[in-house]
């Protein structure tokens, strides 16, 4: 019963949260103000996971809605949430596979079938951030940054006689759910200050991720573009 009700939970918090990108959009206008500004977050990451053996960062493209909250003239805070992020890493060796208690894939007659193996993890992240704002449009931020892992998977791809196969085994009840560190970055925003920004921030985890090893925390460079929503609106 207590596994429903999370479960409920769970999918009632993300229904509500793409609601509200979507919400936003249209609406993006009413949120602004010389205090808030509220926009569209996008962009890539390269993540992995420490304490394996392998060291390949995976590739994946996030989304989510952000807001600045402005302190003064140089300060803010930066919030909001990646709805769409993906954490872990990639290439997987046969040690970590068997540290992990993972599934290694074999033909009928025995012989091991070529592939990759990563581990893929669906987060909502949520950073808490100061941001400083320097008079020449770039900027800096740094502070904590909390996410909820709700999927995950170790993924088999494999291509074979011009046929690809990928194999999911999900493993979420091997991880951490709460995952929580520390973010440091820095942008530039464009069109004298008032339009789009582009901008580039680490993330490291402070919470193991696999239950029974410990050191095993999720890192990630972000590259993100934010668009303000109905700013120009606003100030016309």
């Amino acid at each position: 019963m207590k596994k429903i009700i999370i479960l409920v939970c769970l999918l009632a918090f993300a229904v509500t949260l793409h609601s509200q990108i979507l919400i936003s959009l249209l609406l993006g206008d009413k949120l602004n103000s010389d205090k808030i500004e509220f926009g569209i977050e996008a962009g890539l990451n390269w993540a992995k996971i420490s304490s394996l053996e392998t060291n390949k960062y995976q590739g994946n493209w996030n989304l989510g809605f952000y807001f600045n909250l402005k302190m003064n003239q140089s300060w803010y805070i930066n919030t909001g949430v990646l709805v769409k992020s993906t954490l872990g890493v990639d290439k997987l060796s046969d040690n970590d596979l068997n540290k992990l208690n993972s599934t290694i894939y074999y033909n009928n007659d025995g012989a091991r079938i070529n592939g990759n193996y990563n581990q893929k993890m669906n987060y909502f992240l949520v950073p808490v951030l100061a941001k400083y704002k320097f008079r020449n449009n770039f900027y800096a931020e740094l502070g904590p940054q909390f996410g909820l892992m709700y999927r995950s998977w170790m993924q088999f791809h494999s291509e074979l006689n011009g046929s690809e196969a990928i194999i999911k085994e999900f493993n979420k009840e091997k991880l951490n759910k709460i995952d929580a560190g520390g973010v440091v970055g820095f942008g530039y925003r464009l069109f004298n200050g008032t339009g789009w920004s582009i901008g580039v921030k680490y993330y490291y985890g402070f919470i193991a991720v696999y239950k029974d090893i410990a050191g095993s925390n999720n890192s990630s460079f972000f590259v993100k573009v934010n668009i303000p929503v109905g700013v120009g609106d606003k100030k016309k």
